[in-house]
């Protein structure tokens, strides 16, 4: 008994890559939304003034922001410049020094900004930071 030899045409080898380009943009969609999850936010975001001498402080432990608008909040909570002194007062902890950083947008009014620094200058041993962005 003989084998016919079936004519067929021949296939060249090909390796898909289309499935292999889904994984990879997965893969790098995964990295860059771990990312945005791994940095350590503690204030909304404002348009900071500029200084020459702005060094990073190590322990933050409040963080008060006045954005653009004039809007006061507390650690991403909305409160109020006469309520301000008594919020950061709770947050303060016996034996632990208290670090409150104003963000403070620059085109906020100086008063607005001083009236802030003055109800956190109120609270004992509170220290306060100004956040600036480096030059």
């Amino acid at each position: 008994m003989r084998r016919r030899a079936i004519d067929e045409p021949e296939v060249t080898p090909q390796i898909n890559i289309v499935p292999m380009i889904d994984v990879i943009f997965a893969i790098l969609t995964f990295f860059i939304m771990s990312t945005l999850f791994l940095g350590r936010f503690e204030g909304l975001t404002v348009n900071l003034p500029k200084a020459q001498s702005a060094k990073a402080q190590k322990t933050i432990r409040a963080t008060v922001t006045l954005d653009k608008q004039g809007s006061l909040y507390l650690n991403k909570s909305p409160t109020q410049v006469e309520s301000l002194a008594n919020s950061v007062r709770q947050l303060n902890e016996p034996g632990k020094d208290l670090v409150v950083v104003l963000n403070a947008d620059g085109s906020v009014t100086h008063d607005r900004v001083v009236a802030v620094m003055d109800q956190i200058r109120q609270v004992e041993g509170a220290k306060m930071a100004i956040a600036t962005k480096r030059q």
